[in-house]
């Protein structure tokens, strides 16, 4: 075992958290033995794009197996036969690439399970109420196929860009970016979300596998102080939620403060029913949620004279204690894995939805937003595209240099009347305002000067059936020698299009991959380096001599 294991090893054993967990599990060495280990890597692949399998086949061959018990999931995903982050050599660089291509996407395997929970069907309105990194978003996205829509919400500038990175990356049309405190999400829909991920800020005590600085840091105080902000994100996400839909609560975090407590409290007042995980969470290895806890103070034992707020304490109501048992805790040794908390909540039928208290309009005169939102395309920039491809997809969004590609359920959103200030106000259609729109949908075509520049490349693949021309199918090995030489000139490449100048989607007639090109006095390569590695790997193309001088 090396120095740095027995160190953490050490600072384990004489933790403030496994005097907790003593206080909560009578077998609790056994849970920390599962405990200090460095996680497996494990990552999830995104069937949307159309070499699913080729991935699938990569990661078998280099040892993956697939994670059973996390079931009927859309897609796959794996653990390798290494620690996260410590593959090596070629295997590293195509993981890497792999990843920020979108192909796959590295996530701790519990964290793949409260999107499972929430069942996602294609066409939902979804929100991720506390979404940065956005490793759920992209599983929602890719429950979704490309149609519905989930609402990705962050409020931390610093977080926010590595959403908006992720997202993009993984290549899906059904995403909105939006960033608001989740406890101040405006109501945007007549009828409410179907389906609400409140996957909250926590202590992250289930974490000390993956973040060995837990043993240091964590305290009982700590999950004290996140409780009412737990309570209040789970209370506006049952707001936001239309009457039969699902709400999905969870935390990485081991404590009852943070996890029963907030529950408890929430069934005293709200209209809301937990459900039993047992037949959605069939293969998850899971126990029952506790019924009781004992007060801890900040050495980890057991304090009765400490002074907690109500909602912290056990519940003393029948229903609710019987209720609790439905919730899911995740124990590290049950699992393997990491710890996590998770409730599965139902809005009742018979429950008010309300996106208004006053039915007040403003004037109906469309109003610019406050912020440089995406908009509808117009029909100048439409007919442009029209004339460049040959037809013009639905749902474009034009935003500055970029048009994004998104879904039905989006220009809705966009055309539907937004209640303000808790319903007081309402807007008129054909805005965003109050919501503040980061980024919609997938980035899918540049302009130039007001005139069609070229299609980006995450799009090319999903936009081809949408289109009439701006690609041709080619012959494979021309495409396999300008993925060596990255730029070729045209007569070597023998594109029967004469004068033409701008860019192009090749696609190769042995797989239907598309490529796309730009075609100037030369033929270049429109990717970036992760494409061009894993292109070239698949096709078993010999680069060794380019990428030892790149």
């Amino acid at each position: 075992m090396s120095t740095s294991q027995d160190y953490w090893n050490n600072l384990g054993k004489n933790s403030i958290l496994l005097n907790a967990v003593s206080n909560w599990r009578d077998d609790y060495e056994q849970w920390f033995l599962k405990s200090v280990d460095r996680l497996p890597e494990t990552v999830r692949v995104n069937y949307l794009r159309r070499d699913w399998v080729w991935v699938e086949e990569w990661l078998v061959k280099n040892g993956a197996k697939k994670i059973e018990w996390l079931g009927d999931i859309k897609g796959s995903a794996w653990t390798l036969p290494f620690e996260r982050g410590k593959a090596e050599g070629e295997v590293k660089s195509i993981l890497s690439s792999l990843h920020r291509t979108g192909r796959i996407t590295r996530q701790e395997s519990v964290s793949m399970i409260p999107t499972i929970a929430l069942e996602i069907k294609p066409g939902e309105l979804v929100l991720d109420m506390c979404a940065s990194p956005g490793s759920k978003t992209t599983q929602i996205s890719e429950n979704l196929e490309n149609k519905g829509l989930v609402i990705a919400n962050e409020i931390a500038n610093n977080r926010i860009n590595t959403l908006v990175t992720n997202i993009q990356r993984h290549a899906s049309r059904s995403c909105m970016i939006i960033q608001h405190d989740g406890r101040h999400i405006p109501k945007i829909l007549d009828k409410g979300f179907d389906k609400i991920l409140v996957d909250v800020p926590c202590t992250g005590s289930g974490t000390t596998r993956k973040n060995p600085e837990v043993w240091k840091r964590w305290l009982p105080s700590g999950s004290r102080s996140l409780h009412n902000l737990q309570l209040e994100l789970l209370r506006k996400a049952i707001d936001l939620t239309k009457p039969g839909g699902r709400i999905v609560y969870s935390t990485c975090s081991l404590d009852p403060i943070e996890n029963e407590a907030v529950i408890a409290e929430i069934l005293r007042n709200t209209p809301v029913d937990i459900v039993s995980a047992r037949k959605i969470l069939k293969s998850v290895p899971f126990d029952e949620g506790f019924t009781e806890w004992p007060k801890l103070d900040d050495n980890g034992a057991v304090n009765a004279n400490l002074d907690l707020e109500k909602s912290m304490l056990p519940p003393t109501e029948d229903h609710i204690i019987k209720s609790l048992k439905n919730c899911v805790r995740i124990w590290n040794d049950k699992i393997d894995g990491g710890g996590f908390f998770i409730s599965i909540l139902e809005k009742r039928n018979d429950a008010i939805y309300s996106n208004r208290m006053e039915d007040i309009l403003v004037n109906s005169d469309v109003k610019p937003d406050p912020y440089n939102f995406p908009v509808p395309i117009s029909n100048v920039l439409k007919d442009k595209i029209i004339n460049h491809f040959g037809k013009c997809p639905e749902n474009l969004w034009s935003r500055g240099r970029k048009i994004s590609w998104s879904t039905d359920e989006a220009k809705l959103i966009w055309e539907s009347e937004k209640s303000r200030k808790s319903g007081k106000m309402i807007l008129p259609g054909r805005r965003w305002s109050p919501l503040k729109i980061i980024s919609l949908g997938l980035d899918a075509i540049k302009t130039r000067n007001d005139e069609i520049d070229r299609l980006i490349g995450r799009a090319t693949q999903q936009i081809i059936p949408e289109i009439k021309c701006g690609y041709i199918t080619l012959n494979g090995e021309k495409i396999d020698e300008l993925l060596i030489e990255e730029q070729l000139l045209n007569e070597d490449l023998r594109i029967e299009i004469p004068d033409y100048k701008g860019g192009l989607l090749l696609i190769d007639e042995r797989d239907q991959i598309c490529i796309p090109i730009w075609v100037g006095n030369r033929v270049s390569l429109m990717i970036n380096d992760d494409e061009k590695r894993i292109l070239r790997f698949m096709k078993g193309l010999d680069v060794s001599n380019k990428e030892e001088e790149e």
